[in-house]
């Protein structure tokens, strides 16, 4: 797994009519541990690219310091891998814009606050 992090335009979570791939119910699959939700539904993932071979996937954390961040990031990789055509896994973590509330899924967001 390769990560970088990214000061490029800020970007905002996928929405749900755009993730028509299979791999957004694989990165689904990655649950944040602190609550209980998947990584997509959360917001967390901004946008993923397959190109030969190699995933990348531009993502955040509920935080910096998050303390499930490596977690997250090598469920991500796994995940992916596991997909057909991966070899590889990028992340580029991104702070921009700042992961807030407002980012989860609304359904998802009703249950949790």
């Amino acid at each position: 797994m390769k990560e970088t992090a990214s000061k490029r335009v800020p970007s905002q979570p996928t929405q749900p009519d755009e993730r028509k791939a299979e791999y957004w119910r694989v990165l689904n699959n990655v649950i944040d541990p602190e609550l209980g939700v998947g990584i997509v539904d959360l917001g967390l993932v901004y946008g993923v690219t397959i190109q030969k071979g190699i995933a990348t996937v531009r993502m955040t954390l509920t935080s910096m310091g998050c303390p499930a961040g490596p977690e997250i990031m090598r469920r991500v990789e796994a995940e992916l891998c596991a997909f057909a055509g991966v070899r590889d896994v990028k992340i580029d973590l991104v702070w921009e814009p700042v992961w807030g509330h407002d980012m989860i899924n609304p359904e998802i967001r009703d249950m949790l606050i």
